[in-house]
């Protein structure tokens, strides 16, 4: 195999392990629910967690390595994840990768607030800036499927193609997220929850006030476009 492909698999299984670490921190998944997954530059491979092992010991060397249609990939890898079964959303996660040629990273959770307005299959509106800047509008939200096949990720794509969000609440399911590599797909879900919290506590004191579209526009050009290094 090539050596360039074998670097990048043990690069992409370094940063995917250590991102898992972001959904704990930020109290986006509970035991060993949830999952991070990465697209292999220069291969038809991505890296991806392994079902139903704790968080606490998911070090590089768990990380699963399947090609895009979620089968497991032989390489020099295949030894540290022998009996280890890739996440039960791999399908899903393939699924992306094989239609968003443009993402790198997808990222599941079930965080409280995001998913329980994905329980209600109600979008989260955009009433702040915040939202404007990340998700160009508001959170929308996918329909139902089951785990099992590409249902969820077929899903995914068709929900966000029509839009602008790197996130989609599946409907009594959760938050799938998505961005240019999977440090950029961690920082999304760690958003959608951030807004659907926010938006849930505003309409405890009243209904929120929607941003106009064009200002809305503007928030996300400005934010995607010039803010920041």
């Amino acid at each position: 195999m090539d050596t360039q492909v074998v670097e990048a698999v043990e690069t992409a299984r370094r940063q995917v392990a250590a991102l898992h670490a972001e959904l704990t921190r930020y109290e986006l998944v509970v035991w060993t629910a949830g999952n991070v997954s990465a697209r292999v530059p220069g291969a038809d491979l991505m890296v991806i967690k392994p079902s139903g092992v704790s968080y606490d010991e998911l070090g590089p060397d768990k990380m699963v390595v399947t090609d895009l249609d979620g089968e497991l990939a032989d390489g020099p890898w295949a030894a540290s994840c022998a009996g280890l079964k890739p996440s039960s959303d791999t399908a899903a996660h393939a699924y992306v990768y094989r239609h968003m040629p443009q993402v790198g990273g997808v990222v599941h959770t079930h965080s409280t607030y995001a998913t329980a307005w994905a329980a209600r299959r109600e979008p989260i509106p955009c009433v702040l800036t915040m939202m404007g800047d990340e998700f160009g509008g508001e959170v929308p939200v996918g329909p139902f499927a089951l785990i099992g096949d590409d249902s969820i990720g077929r899903g995914i794509v068709e929900t966000l193609a029509g839009s602008r969000s790197p996130a989609v609440l599946m409907a009594n399911h959760g938050v799938f997220a998505i961005g240019a590599d999977a440090r950029a797909a961690v920082k999304a879900a760690v958003m959608c929850e951030e807004v659907a919290r926010t938006v849930h506590i505003a309409r405890q004191l009243g209904e929120p006030v929607p941003i106009p579209p064009e200002l809305v526009d503007s928030l996300y050009n400005r934010y995607q476009n010039v803010y920041g290094q």
